[in-house]
Parts: C-alpha cells; sequence; structure tokens
C-alpha cells in the first residue's frame, strides 16, 4: 500500500519505493547469527496437493537465514507423513515435521489431559501452540515467524518482511503482524472488513473508549495469519484453539506488552489463498463459524477487562453493527468503482445480514456461558505443572524425524 501514514497506536511499517530483497535478507542473515529465527508452519496434508505448498518450498529452499522450520502436519497418515519429508527435502534449512496423528503426539495430548490441560481441538490454533512448544524445547531461537501454507502467490520477500521489525536489534518490537490487500477480481477479506472493523467500532460507540478495541482497530488486517515474534512472548501467551486465534492473540500481546514494542508491515502487494464459504445456514462451519468464534473471543477479552454485557447492551451492539456495516458497504463501492473492481452489493448485504445473526449467536453463547471461549494454557503454565514435558516432546517429535 503506497503511503506513509501512521495510525493508531502501533507502529505501521510501509512498502515504500522499490525496497531491496536482497538488502533485507543480507540485513537478517547477519541479525539472525544474534537473534537465531524459527518459522512455524501448520499445513493440512491436503495443503501438499493443492498449487501452494510447490511454491512455498521452492521459495523458502533459497531463505539462509533462518535456523530451523517446524512443520505441523495434520490429517496425515504415516505414508502421508513419509512423503511430507521428500516433499521439504529441497529446503536446506533443518526442518522438523511435528505429526500431530503419529503415535508419540498423539501420546503427548493424552498426557495433557492426564494432567488436566485442555489443549482443544484439533486445528490450525492447537497447531501453533504445540509447535511453539517444540521451538522452547530445542531452546536455539529467539524469534519465532509464522505464515499460513495455502498462499498461491507466496514470495520470500513475505517472510523477510515479516521477521525484520523482531529480528533487527535496533527495533525494539516483540511482535510483528502482517498486512496485505486482498484484491483480486473483486475485493475479498470480507470478514475484516464486514465484520470486526465495524463491530469494533459499533463497540466503541456503545462501551466508550477502551484501550484494546483502539489497540484491535490500530490493525490494518487483524485477521491476518502471518506474524513474528520473540520466544519469550511465545512463552507466556495463551492463545485461542478455534477461529478466534487471531483476536485472541491479540488480547494477549496488548494485555503483556506495550503497543509500543507492537508492530504492523505491509508484507504483499498481492495475497491470495483459499476461501472460506459463507454457509449462512450452518453455523458450524464457513465464515459463520469464524464469525462466531471471532465475537465470542472479542466479548470474553473484553469482559475480563471489565466491561460488563447485558442483553440491552447486545440488542443496541446489533442495531449499531447493522448501521456501521452497511455504510462501510457504501464506502467500499465507492473504491471498488473507482479501480474498475468487480463490486456485488447484494452479495456484501447478505454477508452482513449472516454476520448479524452470528453476532446474536455468540451473543447468547457468551450470555450462557462467559468462560466457555476456549483458551490453551501457556507453556509457563504446563512446564510448571509437567516439569518434563519438554524433553518428552523434543524427544517424541526427534524420534519421528529419524
Amino acid at each position: 500500500m503506497s503511503d506513509f501514514y501512521q495510525t493508531g497506536i502501533i507502529t505501521t511499517l510501509h512498502q515504500l519505493g522499490q525496497p531491496s530483497l536482497e538488502r533485507l535478507e543480507a540485513e537478517l542473515y547477519g541479525f539472525s547469527r544474534i537473534k537465531p529465527v524459527a518459522l512455524v508452519l501448520p499445513a493440512l496434508y491436503s495443503e501438499f496437493e493443492g498449487p501452494a505448498m510447490p511454491g512455498i518450498v521452492q521459495e523458502l529452499a533459497k531463505v539462509k537465514y533462518l535456523n530451523e522450520i517446524v512443520l505441523v502436519l495434520d490429517k496425515a497418515s504415516e505414508k502421508d507423513f513419509q512423503r511430507v519429508r521428500e516433499f521439504m527435502a529441497p529446503i536446506s534449512t533443518e526442518v522438523r515435521i511435528i505429526h500431530n496423528d503419529g503415535k508419540r503426539i498423539s501420546e503427548i495430548y493424552e498426557t495433557f489431559a492426564r494432567n488436566g490441560f485442555n489443549v482443544g481441538e484439533r486445528g490450525k490454533g492447537r497447531s501453533a501452540w504445540l509447535a511453539y512448544g517444540y521451538v522452547l524445547a530445542r531452546g536455539r531461537s529467539d524469534a519465532i515467524a509464522l505464515h499460513d501454507c495455502d498462499i498461491v502467490t507466496y514470495s520470500r520477500e513475505l517472510l523477510a518482511r515479516l521477521c525484520y521489525p523482531v529480528v533487527n536489534p535496533n527495533l525494539d518490537y516483540v511482535f510483528c503482524k502482517g498486512y496485505y490487500s486482498r484484491v483480486s477480481r473483486k475485493l475479498n477479506g470480507r470478514v475484516t472488513r464486514l465484520l470486526v472493523t465495524p463491530l469494533v467500532r459499533s463497540l466503541q460507540q456503545l462501551i466508550g473508549p477502551h484501550d484494546f478495541l483502539t489497540f484491535l482497530d490500530s490493525f490494518r488486517y487483524p485477521l491476518s495469519g502471518e506474524f513474528c515474534m520473540t520466544t519469550e512472548l511465545a512463552r507466556v501467551n495463551r492463545i485461542p484453539w478455534d477461529w478466534g486465534l487471531e483476536v485472541g492473540s491479540l488480547a494477549e500481546v496488548h494485555r503483556n506488552y506495550s503497543p509500543r514494542r507492537v508492530c504492523q508491515v505491509d508484507i504483499a502487494a498481492n495475497y491470495e489463498h483459499k476461501h472460506q464459504l459463507l454457509s449462512a445456514d450452518d453455523a458450524s462451519k464457513g465464515l459463520m463459524k469464524m464469525t462466531v468464534d471471532i465475537c465470542k473471543s472479542l466479548f470474553r477479552t473484553l469482559a475480563s477487562e471489565g466491561v460488563v454485557f447485558s442483553d440491552g447492551l447486545f440488542k443496541s451492539l446489533l442495531v449499531s453493527y447493522l448501521r456501521q456495516a452497511e455504510d462501510t458497504i457504501m464506502k467500499y463501492e465507492a473504491d471498488a468503482v473507482i479501480n474498475g473492481i468487480q463490486f456485488d452489493r447484494h452479495e456484501e448485504a447478505m454477508a452482513v445480514e449472516a454476520f448479524t445473526e452470528a453476532i446474536s449467536m455468540a451473543s447468547r453463547i457468551f450470555m450462557e456461558n462467559p468462560m466457555a471461549t476456549p483458551l490453551i494454557p501457556n507453556w509457563n503454565r504446563v512446564t510448571s505443572a509437567i516439569p518434563g514435558i519438554f524433553e518428552v516432546l523434543k524427544m517424541a517429535v526427534d524420534a519421528d524425524n529419524k
């Protein structure tokens, strides 16, 4: 995005002019000797059969500053696991694959359950959390970057720009979130555009100025799945295991660190990955499930900071959100028209109607059980309760990768 405007309470790092990828990577190579970097890749086996992973592996094979890559493989048989090991072979950086469906890792999940830890259901949140634990167990890296494995427009420049603010010792950032423009033949990113931003601003109208809402509204793409952080942050943060992962992670960053140590960076001029169906008639899947989970995470975070929710507040929120979202549609329609981008106003309005219903569902679930939103315990607590768990995890992953 070709602007240099700073807004909100976090630092925005733009893509200005034509920055040199070679310079970035050369500097990162030097910085990584002081602050080694681990890359975490949460992946389904099906993503190795799609168009994205071949390009990602081809790009990662050119990256020289990474210290280790930890790929968490889900929904994979033993044969699938071996195929993925061969698939990742072109990468010169050391790659460790956590086989989520393997016998050793399944036993570790059982160990968590026996010790009273609910680490959630299968999904990106649980996979990312386990990978953080393995990186911490090895103790070889000081920064962790993470990106999705379905990015069909992947470039290693994305990773370099994501890592640079945290790894550069002259920049005092502990957390960096990637942002990008989700534009193809039409405007994508409906959940960010039509749910999160209007919802956050409606809450600000109703409850007044609030530090977390201001923090959240400072991110250009709060639901981005790409970020880099220090290992210290990975140790102390709790994260949701469901679709509330991104909002819940930002809530923990806000809780534990000053906004002065948080930034966002423009990582891609063009970003394309798989799209979720709206599933307006089924709140158990698609964007409807995502929306419900995001709303529950947001409501729980605000309640934990003293916001008192009531039936009256939620009724007002629905009306306020609907007005905000309708006004937002008009803004994006104008933006699309001037740029010659396809815009279906009816489709956008249908999404807003579905999101309104999802907010209503999330509010009912929250009022019935405010503690229902899942958070995986942080690794400090886990290692306190199970002192040898890091060594057990490290041995299990290393044995699988022999």
